[in-house]
């Protein structure tokens, strides 16, 4: 079954009503994607990985990925696309916090600052709140992923395409592997070209959450 992002909205709103909080699909979120990361690496031990971030709660996924990832082994580098005073969210504020304190990854907020020669790139830059052309910094750096020879995953959609209908905007990530949470998007299947291999996962939203929405 695929749905829209705005049923996708609402199911979280009614999972996190119900006391599930948007934090624990947050975490479940991340770690599953690293989980498949690691399915397609026979090791992601002393990999370098390059991971970014935007100001909402895609990125907050990538600030998870990049804790578990530390976890792993990997050395991690994470690009914050604008400062940290504005993170959107409660949920993203809590987990770069955290990363604030780990001396195993790197965090910047300058591209320019950038010396470091990645063996996976994460994409968490804008996911499914897309809207509109997309500006600096995130054009650069969906140029820099595209121009980038190693190995792309996107956290539920690449940024730049839209999950409902699978139209582009005028930059866009073309992903090696997609992991896309609760139940796939409309515009995905549309979209194989740049989804690369799609994953579909449960992040423990629980099923009545859908009631009235699906």
């Amino acid at each position: 079954m695929e749905i829209s992002v705005e049923q996708m909205m609402q199911i979280e709103n009614n999972g996190h009503r119900m006391g599930f909080l948007k934090k624990f699909m947050m975490e479940n979120a991340g770690a599953i994607a690293v989980k498949r990361l690691a399915e397609k690496f026979d090791t992601l031990e002393s990999k370098n990985i390059l991971i970014f971030v935007g100001l909402g709660n895609n990125g907050g996924d990538g600030l998870v990925m990049a804790r578990h990832l530390a976890g792993y082994g990997s050395k991690v580098v994470v690009v914050l696309l604008g400062t940290p005073d504005k993170i959107k969210t409660e949920e993203s504020k809590w987990n770069w916090s955290l990363l604030e304190k780990m001396s195993s990854v790197k965090l910047i907020s300058d591209m320019d600052n950038l010396d470091f020669t990645p063996d996976i790139i994460v994409d968490g830059i804008l996911g499914t709140g897309i809207s509109g052309e997309i500006r600096e910094p995130y054009a650069s750096a969906i140029k820099y992923i595209n121009d980038s020879n190693c190995f792309k995953i996107a956290v539920d959609i690449p940024s730049g395409v839209n999950p409902d209908n699978g139209e582009t905007a005028n930059v866009f990530v073309q992903s090696d592997m997609t992991v896309t949470f609760h139940k796939m998007k409309r515009g995905m299947p549309k979209r194989r070209d740049l989804c690369g291999e799609i994953f579909v996962e449960k992040i423990g939203i629980p099923p009545e959450a859908e009631e009235g929405v699906l």
